[in-house]
């Protein structure tokens, strides 16, 4: 067996370890979240991450399935990952006890003798439900005090990126925040801050500012009594004061945002007689409850042949997503008193919306913000 390498997906930008960070977030369980890059996990690989607080060893066992197990041996506390993995069982570093990792079920306590009656397969470390998506090893983590899930059916489906072809590139980007989950989601959703962060000669300028006006209806889950419920931006006209969307001819934007964690967009453009689309997947997982992640995984078919399409592509989109981790840096230091804040119409609505069905997923009962179509206006 070799010993597990504790690893994980390279990040944008390292933030540094101490950077101030502002008030704790409650965080939503019984959810799938990204863990990390797919394709970070070799077979018999491992690495480590955290979700929501909880330390967490992913890894791939020989056949190429993933799995996740929380990084802690349930005999004393020492984490798995200071241990071995060969491909099929994960061994404890301290008294060398066996785990199969999927299940989490204990397969070997070596110090057993003929006198002891203990049964190992009957204990279990802690395990999680575990898929790959769209690049991404996705990790469902449970309600806290939650029984063992063993069956697909308890689960709720895993996201994923709206295609509309079989034919496209893809890219994913992603970058640490010193912030809570909720800072992450709002600045994630809001409209009004792209002429100031993201101000560049590729995207937008102070002096293309102007009135916007957007329509949002909203979304429920009635299969999950709301659980997943959110709000949508009904299909229009990408801003005009975006470098990039002037090359796509006419295209039609429709931005959804879900709950717990993410916002799709997507693009369909007619151009030349043809249709070409763009679509992206971006959520903020709460990785404590005073810190975040942003992930990005986007796919189209714009420009398919076009040389170097794909690293420009992620040069840019690097860029775009820096300037938001470093706004968030920022804020990180103001956010550090715990100052009292303010949220406006009509460009804060989207964070009202995302706050209420919020706190109504965590307490279980109260209506949609959004009891219908509304009109938003707001300068940006």
């Amino acid at each position: 067996m070799k010993p597990i390498k504790a690893g994980r997906a390279p990040e944008l930008v390292q933030l540094d370890a101490l950077a101030p960070q502002g008030p704790p977030a409650e965080m939503i369980f019984g959810e799938w979240y990204p863990a990390l890059r797919a394709d970070t996990l070799e077979r018999k690989g491992t690495a480590i991450t955290t979700l929501l607080g909880i330390p967490m060893l992913l890894g791939r066992k020989s056949d190429g399935t993933l799995f996740a197990m929380r990084d802690l041996c349930p005999h004393r506390g020492i984490p798995l990952s200071a241990g071995w993995f060969d491909g099929e069982t994960v061994q404890c570093k301290y008294h060398g006890w066996r785990f199969e990792p999927c299940s989490g079920r204990c397969e070997e306590i070596p110090s057993l003798t003929s006198f002891d009656n203990l049964e190992p397969t009957k204990i279990y470390a802690n395990s999680f439900p575990a898929a790959e998506r769209d690049g991404y090893a996705w990790v469902y983590v449970p309600e806290p005090g939650a029984g063992r899930l063993t069956l697909e059916s308890e689960l709720p489906p895993v996201p994923e990126l709206p295609k509309f072809s079989g034919r496209y590139r893809s890219a994913h980007l992603q970058a640490d925040l010193p912030c809570n989950v909720d800072h992450g989601i709002i600045g994630l959703m809001d409209p009004a801050h792209g002429p100031f962060v993201h101000r560049a000669w590729w995207w937008r300028s102070a002096g293309s500012i102007h009135e916007k006006t957007k329509k949002f209806e909203p979304l429920e889950d009635s299969d999950h009594g709301g659980r997943n419920a959110g709000f949508r931006m009904s299909a229009h006209t990408p801003s005009s004061n975006s470098a990039p969307y002037k090359l796509l001819g006419k295209p039609v934007t429709t931005i959804d945002f879900v709950l717990p964690n993410r916002r799709y967009e997507t693009i369909v453009a007619e151009k030349d007689g043809k249709t070409r689309w763009f679509a992206s997947l971006t959520t903020v997982t709460p990785v404590t409850a005073t810190t975040c992640r942003i992930d990005v995984m986007a796919a189209w078919d714009i420009a398919y042949y076009v040389p170097f399409v794909t690293p420009v592509a992620k040069y840019f989109g690097a860029k775009f997503v820096a300037q938001d981790q470093q706004t968030m840096v920022e804020q990180a230091r103001g956010l550090r008193s715990n100052p009292g804040l303010m949220l406006i119409d009509d460009a804060d609505k989207p964070a009202k919306w995302y706050f209420a069905l919020k706190q109504r997923r965590l307490k279980g009962t109260g209506e949609h913000p959004l009891s219908g179509p509304v009109e938003l206006h707001w300068r940006s």
